[in-house]
């Protein structure tokens, strides 16, 4: 995606309109689109200003917003597992439950594993002593 004109060039091109000169002389002298000026136009009439757009989305839509309140859930009900967690948090998926358990450094109880043969012990060898 190409970077944003520069804000500089936009104060410029406005300057040029606000004397009265065409979008399509402005557009030519100064190699922008007659659309890119119009929506400046517009943008300045709606914000009171012509800066370029914020890039990109505003992040997520957080769930979890009171981190001290999952911090006391999680120490009340950290034995459970993820699905069980987030059923009872309410309206969330099991995903965000663990996200938000790795971001307050909150560390599970490993399931142990089940051995089907132990190790034998070494038992010191008596024929040669």
């Amino acid at each position: 995606m190409p970077a944003p004109y520069s804000y500089d060039l936009r104060k410029k091109a406005m300057e040029a309109l606000d004397e009265g000169e065409s979008r399509a002389s402005v557009g030519q002298r100064f190699k922008i689109g007659k659309t890119t000026l119009y929506e400046w136009q517009q943008r300045r009439k709606e914000t009171g200003d012509f800066q370029s757009k914020k890039l990109g989305t505003g992040g997520y839509n957080h769930k979890i917003t009171d981190w001290g309140a999952f911090a006391e859930f999680a120490k009340k009900h950290g034995g459970k597992t993820l699905s069980e967690m987030a059923e009872l948090w309410g309206n969330i998926n099991f995903r965000t439950i663990h996200r938000a358990l790795k971001k307050i450094g909150f560390t599970r109880k490993k399931r142990p594993m089940d051995i089907k043969r132990e190790m034998k012990k070494s038992v010191p060898n008596l024929k040669k002593l």
